[in-house]
């Protein structure tokens, strides 16, 4: 049998479905006085495209391509799966006007490289990074079991190192999500360069309100720094503009190993 890409062409219709998120976009666009940004996640060509398609005619006013694909065909290059993406992320350009972000995971074999490419393709932003779901085990029943946690302050610093990597090395936007739960994660990601910054699992523990609260402390902490504008300080401490670039690099791992105390008594 011929190997399945993680996007494979497919003409199987799902109108139940589409009609359901139609409503959904329907509803929050008559509800709302802010954009609506729709996710997508895919698991067939078709699907991408006919769901990309409804929820333009819905309403939205952006799409969030969400790749989230976990690759378990061992003879499926690395190539062969970018590509795949690729194709993927250029016929739904084809098929709708509003702006389009492409969501990664950060395990590509070069990320610097790939990241680039989507833009090619007609992407308009790069969302960093994906949250891979994690099962576990349960070892008395013997069974897989789903988990779902919230994420920490921590998660935040794998997007802050690549966004602060990417910033200015082409024209697409960068928006970082994971660990953005309070104005200092915030401000971190935006010094390192990103457009947008992303709460989720903040939200779930405090409530939509938080929203307002993190808003309100990262404009009295740039007043208290004298930025007039996020523009001002977004992409201060990019690798472009660090004082010591190499902090984003394999470089400074010894010297982040050396700053360990063991406790010896």
């Amino acid at each position: 049998m011929p190997r399945r890409s993680p996007i494979s062409p497919s003409h199987a219709s799902l109108p139940e479905a589409r009609r359901s998120i139609s409503a959904i976009l329907a509803r929050a666009k008559q509800s709302l006085g802010i954009p609506v940004i729709a996710s997508l996640n895919g698991t067939t060509f078709g699907g991408w495209t006919a769901f990309s398609r409804q929820i333009e005619q819905a309403g939205a006013d952006a799409l969030e391509l969400n790749l989230y694909s976990v690759p378990t065909d061992s003879n499926g290059s690395a190539e062969d799966i970018e590509q795949s993406y690729l194709t993927m992320v250029s016929a739904v350009r084809a098929q709708v006007k509003i702006p389009v972000a492409i969501k990664l995971s950060p395990y590509f074999t070069n990320l610097t490289h790939f990241a680039r490419r989507p833009e090619q393709h007609g992407a308009d932003g790069l969302v960093l990074f994906n949250r891979f779901y994690q099962p576990d085990f349960e070892l008395d029943s013997g069974e897989v079991v789903p988990i779902a946690r919230f994420s920490t302050s921590t998660a935040m610093r794998l997007p802050l190192r690549w966004i602060a990597m990417l910033y200015r090395h082409f024209g697409i936007s960068l928006a970082a999500t994971s660990g953005v739960h309070r104005r200092t994660d915030a401000l971190k990601l935006l010094m390192a360069g990103a457009d947008i910054t992303m709460l989720c699992s903040a939200l779930f523990r405090y409530g939509i309100d938080h929203l307002r609260t993190v808003e309100c402390e990262i404009s009295e902490w740039m007043e208290q720094h004298e930025y007039g504008s996020v523009a001002q300080l977004k992409g201060r401490l990019s690798q472009q503009n660090c004082p010591d670039p190499a902090a984003f690099e394999r470089a400074q791992y010894v010297r982040a190993v050396g700053s360990f105390h063991v406790r010896t008594g």
